[in-house]
């Protein structure tokens, strides 16, 4: 690598995991930064709310990663002492009752009855005999699996309810990267045979039944990289969106940002960028070709909002979070959030429920108004028979835009036309899950943003191999062959490396 970075000056767009991370990154060698950031507060999807004292996330956050150089920077900035080792309890409510995910066989056995079990059985094999190919959809590669009759009990309701999409224009990909190795057949092992599985370290991710998570959410850890960064000497200028990338032919130059009704222009040598790929290529000064353009408007999202609910009960039920499989209601998955950590609750003698929505921006539930919205998880949890609707006693809504990157039909040949298209400015870095258009987890945004640090400092790692269908703990040798031999507690920094 490079030994000598004094003329070298990082821009970094965005204080999500992926942009606080490079900036930490770059700290540890010795390189400041500027991290600018539109919003008031930082860590993105993985901020930590605080309302009157309760804390909820935007999302439960599972500190849970197969990447070591992940896990060494969670506690490395953390510590022991603020990590809370949790045993998970999810369950999944489907035609009134509750379901242990993962799977447990009697639960699921008395639960679907032991000729709706059969049909299940039945209807693998016969996905096994006549597979769907090619695998275009995930209702293809979830079928594939599972057998149809099994993805219409557990996959199909809450799935179009997260995307607002019918399963068979979501993409595969979209299943192959968030469920990779799991099948029916993995499935029913692990609820058989959960404690050998573990015991032999062969957990599917999904499926793991016991994770770390900061004491006081996930938000402490990207709060305390955040000023970590500063006393280093890097910039963090909050509020300031950017409103223009200036560039010339291979190269970025500045961004000019707003805050408030201040206008600046920022120069840099090299620049990261975590914004939704979408928003960059838009903000362009000049305006790139009308086939990047055209690529860049075939991008979508999927919003989602929060309605947190303060309950005058101190236990409701053991879960951290439950799957609403349930097209009556709208809610789609409900955090326990004191049952992620006692510290998110000032008062031990009531709890804080997450209800999570998901949801277009500028739909029917993004611009109903909070007190509809409050009343509207209120009259849900109440119909779910969860809690008594007479002891909600307040409530907060926080709205998320962009939180998820659609995988359709069209997005791979819009991804693709606008990576060609950026290969022109070699000094422009593309990291984290929107800022990629991938489904990226916290610990893949974070590598993403890790590779590119390595790569500004001289080497050559392929970011865009991060979370694609081979396990990403992996390593991938020079000649690229995936080496499965390595496990995540040897393997090396870095899973993919280009010669």
């Amino acid at each position: 690598m490079d030994s000598n970075h004094n003329n070298k000056k990082i821009v970094i767009i965005g204080a999500g995991p992926a942009g606080l991370t490079a900036a930490y990154q770059l700290c540890k060698e010795g390189v400041e930064s500027v991290v600018l950031e539109k919003d008031d507060v930082v860590g993105g999807i993985s901020r930590t709310v605080n309302y009157k004292g309760y804390l909820f996330d935007i999302g439960g956050h599972r500190f849970f990663t197969k990447v070591k150089a992940v896990d060494e920077m969670w506690r490395e900035v953390l510590g022991k002492e603020r990590f809370l080792r949790r045993s998970r309890l999810s369950r999944i409510y489907y035609n009134k009752k509750f379901f242990h995910y993962p799977l447990k066989a009697t639960n699921a056995l008395f639960g679907l009855g032991i000729w709706n079990c059969f049909l299940m059985v039945f209807s693998y094999l016969k996905a096994q005999t006549f597979p769907i190919k090619p695998e275009r959809s995930f209702e293809d590669w979830i079928c594939n699996r599972f057998g149809y009759r099994l993805y219409n009990t557990f996959f199909k309701t809450y799935t179009e309810k997260v995307w607002g999409m019918p399963c068979n224009e979501i993409s595969a990909d979209w299943a192959a990267q968030r469920i990779k190795g799991l099948s029916l057949f993995a499935t029913i092992k692990n609820a058989l045979l959960a404690s050998q599985v573990k015991q032999k370290g062969d957990v599917i991710k999904t499926l793991i039944d016991a994770f770390d998570y900061p004491e006081k959410g996930p938000g402490m850890m990207w709060e305390i990289v955040a000023a970590d960064i500063q006393e280093r000497g890097s910039e963090l200028k909050m509020n300031s969106s950017v409103e223009k990338i200036m560039w010339t032919p291979g190269r970025v130059r500045s961004v000019e940002i707003k805050n408030n009704e201040n206008k600046e222009s920022v120069e840099g040598t090299h620049f990261i960028s975590s914004m939704p790929i979408q928003e960059l290529v838009r903000k362009l000064d000049p305006p790139p070709t009308k086939i990047v353009l055209d690529a860049a408007d075939k991008l979508g999202y999927r919003d989602f909002l929060t309605v947190s609910l303060i309950i005058n009960k101190a236990d409701l039920f053991q879960d951290n979070w439950i799957y609403i499989h349930d097209s009556e209601v709208k809610v789609g998955r409900i955090q326990n959030f004191k049952n992620w950590s006692p510290s998110m609750v000032p008062d031990p003698s009531k709890t804080c429920l997450g209800l999570e929505y998901f949801c277009f921006e500028g739909d029917g539930l993004w611009t109903m108004p909070d007190d509809e919205l409050i009343a509207l998880g209120t009259k849900e949890l109440g119909l779910l028979g969860l809690i008594d609707t007479a002891d909600v006693e307040d409530g907060a809504v926080v709205r998320m835009p962009k939180a998820y990157p659609v995988y359709d039909g069209v997005y791979v040949q819009a991804v693709n036309t606008i990576r060609e298209f950026l290969a022109g400015l070699p000094n422009l870095y593309l990291v984290g899950r929107n800022g990629m258009h991938k489904y990226n987890n916290q610990d893949h945004s974070m590598l993403t943003a890790m590779l590119s640090v390595k790569n500004i400092l001289g080497a050559n790692y392929d970011v865009w191999g991060v979370n694609e269908e081979h396990e990403y703990h992996e390593e991938i040798k020079d000649n690229g062959e995936s080496d499965h031999s390595k496990l995540a507690s040897t393997q090396p920094l870095i899973p993919t490396k280009i010669s």
